[in-house]
């Protein structure tokens, strides 16, 4: 039970009389947030219950010194589920590139495998690996090996699991201990089917424990992308799905998410999907199927629905998607997409579009082929960040981050429409929002109309972007050759401004302010 007030720290401070910053990470009290808005990740969030902000106004005199005015308080509950007993969603911490992961492990080196066919062998030496991996997986982590573990336990309990990266020994590991009560289909696609790859290592692993027979290799028409775990049996009837791969960088290094549904209903669905998948190795078979279609997952009280691809013309989803963004999005829309802009198409298109309209608010950020991240700015503007935006000429107590790991960092999936309004909902799964992945691609896709949900994809969307924005602040500072990001003093001389005057006067950001007031 905590009895008291802990004040939130901030790395940023007014710059000092001759021109310096304070190398250390100061109290709020002493170094003010300047924004209206921001996401705050509680120190003690593994502890379930009601959590107390108070928030403070701060007021500086002529003389740089601090006074305080009357404080208010809102009260926030924290679950570790999101509707206990029937779902869930879990996040990856996606972080790597982050201060937080630096003044925790300092280095990723030691912590992840050079290349992905190593990593079922790979042995983390980093000294401080036991906490450091549970850290770095994060909730998705958790959710994903407590699936497993269920199953392993329940031994009345079958498996069915469909999977396109799969080279983490605690996932395989686990897989193995099922003996034959495990089925799984396994991508052979691209690097997957090459020698030596993780993916036929697992396939040989797992074709001996639980029998050649249970084992299929699968690309439909293009990628089998699906990351699903199925585990059904008289007392569990338990699903997981959603973007992460089963593999280090889904799991360690990308942002990314996991969705666990409960229910017999939501279990038949996927163990369908699974069967139409192994008895189908191609589009036209897969697409005729009801699992192609969009079906209810019989949640009570939830409005979600799952449908899985390959699509035909007859049945395809991505243009029903596209209209929604476009036509629908009357408030806000929120999105995190891995490889929108290494396709055209109409997602893209339909964004562009609300984009362009000053009556909707919308914030994105999605991967880039080149290597870096494309991010929507307040300002409406777009700008390019590379993960290792933080790496040089950086004030205390800023430190140089990460930059291996390789590969791209941001892999979700997901679509928030209307956050803000009883019509909130949220599109997200293993699809990526393309042509590939509505009528080549294994995947699933699920639309769930519930406030609750949207608020919790909007709320990582944020993260990801303010992660980013602020990445794109320093490398524009830089430029402009300011070595230093510092608190902004109130105006003292003619032509100075309030570090709050865009707020109320830049058309974007007074949305932004509205919208989260």
């Amino acid at each position: 039970m905590w009895d008291r007030f802990y004040a939130l720290k901030n790395r940023l401070s007014f710059s000092t009389a001759k021109g310096g910053v304070d190398p250390n990470r100061l109290s709020t009290l002493r170094s003010p947030i300047q924004k209206f808005r921001w996401v705050h990740f509680p120190r003690n969030a593994d502890l379930p219950g009601e959590f107390t902000y108070r928030v403070t106004p701060a007021f500086m005199n002529p003389q740089d010194e601090l006074s305080y005015g009357e404080a208010q308080e809102v009260k926030i509950e924290l679950r570790r589920e999101t509707y206990p007993g029937q779902l869930n969603v879990a996040y990856t911490r996606g972080f790597i590139s982050s201060q937080a992961f630096v003044d925790r492990y300092k280095t990723i080196s030691q912590l992840l495998p050079e290349k992905a066919k190593h990593g079922l062998k790979f042995v983390p030496s980093h000294p401080r690996t036991v906490e450091a991996l549970p850290w770095m997986g994060f909730e998705a982590r958790e959710v994903i090996l407590d699936v497993l573990d269920k199953a392993i336990a329940e031994t009345q309990a079958q498996v069915r699991v469909v999977a396109y990266d799969l080279n983490e020994p605690g996932v395989v590991s686990r897989l193995e201990k099922l003996g034959s009560r495990l089925k799984i289909i396994i991508d052979d696609e691209g690097d997957h089917k090459q020698p030596g790859s993780a993916e036929n290592q697992a396939e040989k692993c797992l074709s001996q424990s639980a029998g050649g027979q249970n084992v299929k290799r699968q690309h439909m028409g293009g990628l089998q992308h699906n990351k699903t775990i199925v585990v059904d049996s008289p007392h569990l009837h338990l699903v997981v799905c959603g973007s992460t791969n089963f593999s280090w960088r889904g799991l360690y290094v990308q942002a990314n998410n996991a969705v666990v549904v409960q229910g017999e209903d939501a279990v038949n669905l996927f163990l369908k999907a699974f069967d139409n998948y192994w008895n189908n190795d191609t589009v036209a078979g897969f697409a005729t199927t009801g699992s192609a279609e969009w079906t209810d997952l019989g949640l009570a009280g939830i409005n979600a629905k799952v449908a899985f691809s390959p699509h035909s013309q007859a049945n395809t989803l991505l243009q029903s998607v596209a209209d929604d963004i476009e036509h629908g999005t009357t408030s806000c829309l929120f999105y995190s997409l891995a490889f929108l802009y290494q396709t055209r198409g109409v997602i893209k298109d339909a964004i562009a579009k609300v984009t362009k309209n000053k009556d909707r608010f919308v914030y994105g950020i999605s991967d880039k082929r080149v290597g870096g991240l494309v991010l929507q700015k307040p300002n409406g503007n777009y700008a390019q960040v590379f993960p290792a935006a933080l790496s040089k000429n950086l004030p205390e107590p800023f430190k140089s981050e990460p930059t291996g790991g390789g590969g791209i960092r941001m892999h979700h999936k997901f679509v928030v429409i209307d956050f803000d309004k009883p019509t909130a909902r949220v599109y997200l799964g293993s699809y990526n929002f393309s042509k590939a992945a509505d009528s080549k691609n294994g995947e699933n896709l699920l639309v769930i109309r519930d406030q609750r949900v949207a608020v919790s994809y909007a709320v990582e969307a944020l993260t990801l972007f303010d992660h980013y924005h602020f990445r794109v602040k320093e490398q524009e500072a830089g430029k402009k050759g300011t070595k230093k990001l510092v608190l902004v003093k109130p105006p003292r001389k003619p032509g100075e401004r309030a570090w709050w005057v865009e707020d109320y006067t830049d058309p974007r950001k007074i949305r932004d302010r509205e919208l989260f007031a």
